[in-house]
């Protein structure tokens, strides 16, 4: 028995232990988004390609810096002499033991690396704008998750409140048809209509745990987390807010794709440039110090002990190659210009298309949340009526049957909103 009691124990001990271990996070809206900005694994990835960016500009920075190396150099004849004759007389020099220290700083520039610098800068703001958009699109799907599931457990509610309701009509019609009031097939279509009530409830919730699955994978939380949601859903969902940006005058120049676009036309300029650079020369400069050590009693130095020199160097003929290069960087960013203008158009003819799909999503919504109060009314009357045998069977089942249609039209309006909503906020960079 004691064994027993402490296998309960540790089990109960690892559960508790296992519990408290579980990451658990009370979020608003705002929180959420920015709990994603600062953990989503692709934001991390963002993040490091800007550091990645900024590397790669002094990579090629570095080039155009000057270069130092020093080396020391040590010789030894061992012991051998070098023998000279000369009017008849010998004389032996020893070769003594030297080094030689060298010292060599050195610098080359060329038009191609200035440009390749300006290319760095381009890539690095370009590297930027990327990372901007992918925020905002990691903001707008938490958004949109965040607004799913708070909708879904709205949904999931009334949908509570209604099986309750048709729970008791149960209830009742089984009565009358125990009492011999009614017949067993009404009280069966009731039932039958509970049943459908519990599935679509059943569904809604599981919908709603794939839901805060996703949201876990948007947040970049551990998969075992739970997360209470505490911005309500009406805070969101502000027909108000939403309408007013249809007032919103589009700047294709805040857009980040249209950003991108103009910053890949830059870089077909200096792409030009660049193929310029090839008729430009190359400069070189350096700087020698240098200082010979002899190890013995005899020695000669011939080596200035201080050495600086330049050259340039001017390319003449390249059998048209720089000429073509240069003729087809200049079609290339026409062709770049082009799609920039084409994008601009197509930007405002999207930015029309969302405001339209706003405008329609928002009418629907309206339609739908007054269609979802009256069938709601009008499943409540007609429940009350069944309980005095003023309605039959048939009407309940419609009547519920009504109300499940509605809540499912007002969800889908509610998310057609949402999703209205964000890519017209997208677009904008709102």
């Amino acid at each position: 028995m004691t064994l027993k009691k402490l296998t309960l124990g540790l089990a109960l001990l690892a559960l508790g232990l296992t519990a408290s271990a579980q990451q658990a996070l009370r979020l608003s809206l705002g929180e959420a988004q920015q709990y994603a900005v600062e953990h989503n694994a692709t934001m991390k990835n963002a993040d490091l390609d800007m550091k990645k960016a900024e590397y790669d500009r002094w990579k090629t920075l570095s080039s155009m810096l000057p270069t130092v190396k020093a080396g020391f150099d040590y010789q030894n004849m061992c012991g051998y002499k070098m023998e000279m004759h000369m009017g008849g007389q010998s004389i032996s020099l020893p070769m003594d033991p030297t080094g030689s220290l060298s010292v060599t700083a050195a610098v080359a520039v060329t038009g191609a690396q200035i440009v390749g610098v300006m290319l760095q800068d381009i890539a690095k703001e370009m590297t930027d704008i990327s990372r901007q958009q992918t925020e905002l699109n990691t903001r707008s799907q938490v958004k949109s998750v965040y607004v799913s599931i708070l909708v879904m457990e709205q949904t999931a509610t009334l949908l509570d409140s209604s099986l309750a309701n048709i729970e008791r009509l149960a209830a009742v019609s089984q009565s009358a048809v125990d009492v011999g009031a009614a017949e067993q097939v009404d009280a069966d279509k009731i039932q039958v209509q509970v049943a459908t009530l519990k599935s679509n409830i059943n569904a809604t919730k599981r919908s709603i745990q794939m839901l805060r699955n996703s949201l876990l994978l948007q947040l970049g939380a551990d998969v075992n987390a739970t997360v209470e949601l505490t911005t309500p859903v009406e805070a969101i969902l502000n027909v108000n807010d939403a309408a007013q940006l249809l007032g919103e005058t589009f700047h294709p120049e805040n857009n980040y794709d249209y950003r991108l676009l103009e910053q890949n036309e830059k870089l077909a300029e200096r792409n030009v440039t660049m193929a310029w650079m090839d008729f430009t020369p190359t400069l070189s400069a350096y700087y020698q110090f240098s200082k010979k050590y002899h190890y013995g009693e005899t020695g000669m130095d011939m080596t200035p002990p201080n050495m600086v020199g330049f050259s340039i160097s001017l390319p003449l003929v390249t059998s048209g190659t720089r000429y073509s290069n240069v003729k087809s960087s200049k079609i290339a960013l026409q062709e770049t210009q082009n799609t920039r203008r084409q994008a601009e158009d197509g930007l405002q003819v999207q930015y029309n298309q969302l405001r339209y799909d706003l405008a329609s999503a928002l009418e629907t919504y309206d339609i739908q949340r007054r269609n979802l109060d009256v069938t709601q009314r009008v499943f409540t009357n007609i429940a009350e009526k069944y309980k005095y045998g003023r309605a039959s069977s048939l009407e309940v089942t419609t009547a519920s049957n009504d109300i499940i249609a509605a809540q499912n039209s007002y969800i889908q309006a509610a998310m057609n909103v949402i999703s209205a909503q964000t890519a017209l906020e997208i677009l904008l960079n709102k």
